[in-house]
């Protein structure tokens, strides 16, 4: 079994924290708008399927 060497683990691991590549500020907002987009479209599309199937079981109920 191997012997943990902490000096080792935190240079290793400050390493491969230099090979992070952080996203640009206009790729953030592009995909941020886009998040914000697909939720209103779902949001939108999740009414209307609840309106539809609102109507149709107060339709079979006579409500």
């Amino acid at each position: 079994m191997k012997q943990f060497n902490p000096t080792k683990f935190f240079k290793e691991v400050k390493q491969e924290g230099k090979k992070i590549v952080w996203p640009t500020r206009k790729e953030t907002l592009i995909t941020t708008a886009m998040v914000f987009v697909m939720v209103l479209i779902f949001s939108i599309f999740f009414l209307l399927v609840d309106n539809i199937i609102s109507w149709f079981i107060r339709l079979v109920l006579g409500l």
